[in-house]
């Protein structure tokens, strides 16, 4: 829902975000579907059985998130720095 006063972004603005938007996969074990959430933007996640299908799907819910959001915010998104893999004892 449209809140007053805000100018929310268009499908037509085009946000080049200088390192892309970084999302989150994992592998459901029951099914085997890919679930894909980007962190920074809240609601943004979705789920497929392929990799090719999951970004297609990412980038459509990315773009509906934006059609919500405005243009200060958009601008505003955490800058993707880069994942850390390691280990603990269990």
């Amino acid at each position: 829902m449209k809140k007053p006063g805000r100018k929310r972004a268009s499908r037509s603005d085009v946000f080049l975000l200088p390192n892309g938007i970084a999302a989150r996969i994992e592998r459901e074990a029951e099914k085997g579907l890919y679930i894909g959430i980007v962190p920074s933007i809240a609601g943004a996640h979705t789920q497929a059985a392929s990799l090719d299908q999951l970004q297609i799907n990412l980038k459509e819910v990315v773009e509906l998130c934006f059609e919500e959001m405005t243009k200060e915010e958009i601008a505003a998104l955490p800058e993707f720095v880069g994942l850390q893999s390691f280990s603990v004892a269990v």
